[in-house]
């Protein structure tokens, strides 16, 4: 049996811990059997062979890519690579960039208190079935995302730091489809030491599901 292959592209502000990030991704992708790439070179997302991976995992905050390389990243999603991403990762990767926007569904717009206690309220979809609702200590994301998600988990802002946006409720972890490709994030994850216990599974699932 051919192992699936994954692609983690890692970058920008050291305060995400993104290389450390990138592998703790890489461990959960071969746990499951993948074959895993970690870079640092933002080009290899829009490599001539980019569709040969069933997942592209960008832990990236801001970062450019040349349009004609983002046009064959983009067609690679399209045509069934997997999307996947969390906090930084998909949130903020290439902001000036309106292709990659469609496909991530997904754009970081404020986290108001910063680092603060928060609740994860997890649904009943199956992808996090046995996973139970949760206080969180990280960043609490306010996103602008698409309407066309599948939200299987969510928070409500409390207005304690920006009262006028009381009692909102925002997606934290959704998927959702771009043409064939596969499309998981999850808005936790602020560094690598986050990534533990719910953070960690939710985050694992995320990325199997969304593998080709």
């Amino acid at each position: 049996m051919i192992a699936k292959k994954a692609l983690i592209v890692w970058g920008g502000m050291a305060l995400h811990t993104p290389e450390r990030s990138a592998h703790v991704v890489r461990e959960l992708l071969e746990a499951e059997g993948f074959a895993v790439t970690v870079t640092d070179d933002y080009e290899a997302l829009g490599a001539e062979d980019v569709g040969t991976n069933d997942l592209v995992v960008p832990v990236i905050t801001d970062g450019v890519l040349a349009p004609e390389k983002m046009d064959r990243l983009i067609e690679a999603i399209r045509a069934g690579t997997g999307l996947a991403g969390f906090h930084m990762g998909m949130a903020t990767s290439f902001r000036s960039s309106v292709p990659f926007r469609y496909a991530a569904s997904v754009y970081w717009v404020q986290h108001p208190g910063n680092i603060i206690t928060y609740r994860v309220d997890v649904g009943d979809h199956p992808l996090l079935a046995g996973i139970g609702s949760f206080e969180h200590t990280s960043e609490q994301y306010y996103l602008n995302y698409d309407p066309a998600v599948d939200v299987l988990a969510t928070t409500r802002f409390s207005g304690e730091f920006h009262p006028w946006r009381k009692n909102v409720v925002m997606p934290v972890v959704f998927t959702t489809m771009h043409d064939r490709g596969r499309v998981f994030y999850s808005s936790l994850g602020h560094t690598a030491d986050e990534l533990v216990g719910p953070v960690r599974e939710i985050l694992r699932r995320g990325l199997v599901w969304a593998a080709r």
